[in-house]
């Protein structure tokens, strides 16, 4: 299963994130999407599990969740804007993966045996970055992470 992650679309989703987004099973937007069309864009390429962040506002974004679970193959996500508000312990709940966003800039790290993954911003990366969205495969072998740059 490959899941397409994105974050910080602002507005604004290129024509290069949605080739990057091509042939994914799900996609995750972990915040600040900026519109609501965003959302049905994404809806026409695969499943969608969207949360809120912090630039989104009016009642098209309060309907979307602050913070959200899914499971995928097997694999609990925990997907919220700002990992600095993570509000629970991902160890204790058996969640395998944290998804998040908000810095504008891509990262993989992993601990306890637990991946984080920010994606990056979709429409403007921050400090040099480029913008970029982000896969994660899930196979037999374990999570596979990566960052496509959209330069």
């Amino acid at each position: 299963m490959i899941v397409g992650v994105l974050s910080d679309t602002h507005g604004t989703l290129s024509r290069r994130a949605l080739r990057a987004l091509r042939g994914v099973d799900h996609i995750l937007h972990a915040g600040d999407v900026g519109d609501p069309a965003i959302l049905a864009a994404l809806e026409k390429v695969a499943p969608l599990t969207a949360v809120r962040g912090n630039t989104d506002g009016g009642d098209w974004a309060r309907a979307l969740p602050l913070t959200d679970m899914i499971e995928l193959k097997g694999k609990l996500i925990y997907l919220l804007h700002d990992l600095y508000l993570l509000d629970m312990d991902p160890l204790t709940a058996g969640v395998h993966v944290v998804i998040s966003g908000h810095t504008h800039q891509g990262a993989i790290s992993e601990d306890k045996g637990i991946l984080y993954f920010n994606p990056g911003s979709a429409s403007q990366g921050r400090n040099g970055a480029p913008p970029s969205v982000g896969r994660i495969t899930i196979s037999r072998t374990g999570l596979h992470p990566q960052i496509i740059q959209l330069d």
